[in-house]
């Protein structure tokens, strides 16, 4: 199967020699500068690897796969302790773009009130107590029940990094929903996942050990890890999230499948990139 399938024949965008030459000078920049804040490692509650790196790859991600541009203003669903804050805070334009991050873990959203916002004025951080049974068990937010608390057409692009990996079928259907409203025509979301396209390729020598023990849950189209907490990581049948996307009314635009399933690629997590429709298209 192609690693990358496109979906529509929207212009891509595409960034000239020396736009690419500035964007990979920027991510260096940004995983290089020990000005930038960076939590305690005992404070990072979600994710594994190096905190400004991971950040950079992904600021590259936005910009090559989904066209962000640093006018737009940005909503970070799951946004945790400002992983894909921190090098935005060097890409969006502080008089022209807004940066929204929210999550229910209300320590990582102090820790980015009390070290981002001060600087960056343009960006803000609210908790949002929905409840998950694996980050916030006890929140008074059934995830069905979720509204975003944003006004309409308020974004130009929302990221959902690592968030599809822990929320139940339902609850994808809600996220699509609310963030198809809060999104402006052309509006991009930006959504990673665990996407399932054959059982048999968990049992294949390529694939991530870590989830080689998902199971599929009868009549469901979502996998657990066995014996773990059933949101610890979340799988998906191919075309489950597609569908969700095309139910609220998105075009999906890419999907690309990463390394955990044993291809090459040049991210880990699988990519779905959806777009709201202009109104004159």
């Amino acid at each position: 199967m192609s690693q990358v399938l496109a979906f529509s024949n929207h212009d891509e965008p595409v960034l000239e020699a020396k736009g690419e030459q500035h964007l990979d000078w920027l991510c260096q920049q940004i995983i290089a500068n020990r000005f930038l804040p960076v939590p305690p490692e005992e404070a990072v509650f979600v994710g594994d690897g190096d905190y400004r790196a991971i950040g950079a790859e992904f600021l590259g991600h936005f910009v090559r796969r989904a066209g962000l541009m640093p006018d737009h203003d940005v909503l970070d669903i799951g946004c945790g302790i400002g992983r894909m804050a921190v090098p935005l805070t060097q890409y969006l334009d502080a008089d022209k773009a807004i940066y929204e991050g929210i999550d229910p873990v209300a320590n990582g959203i102090e820790w980015c009130k009390r070290t981002i916002s001060p600087v960056y004025s343009n960006f803000g951080f609210q908790v949002q107590d929905v409840k998950n049974a694996l980050y916030n068990p006890e929140g008074s937010i059934g995830g069905r029940g979720m509204r975003l608390p944003f006004q309409d057409g308020a974004f130009d692009f929302t990221a959902m990094i690592s968030v599809a990996t822990h929320l139940p079928p339902e609850e994808i259907e809600t996220y699509c929903a609310e963030v198809f409203r809060v999104l402006r025509p052309g509006g991009k979301l930006f959504l990673t996942a665990f996407v399932i396209r054959d059982p048999e390729e968990l049992s294949k020598p390529g694939c991530d050990p870590r989830l080689t023990s998902l199971e599929k849950l009868e009549n469901q189209p979502c996998w657990h890890l066995k014996g773990e907490n059933p949101m610890a990581a979340v799988g998906f049948d191919d075309g489950f999230i597609d569908g969700a996307m095309r139910a609220a009314g998105f075009s999906l635009m890419t999907k690309s499948f990463g390394t955990w399933h044993g291809d090459q690629s040049d991210h880990y997590q699988d990519f779905l990139i959806a777009e709201k429709p202009r109104r004159n298209a």
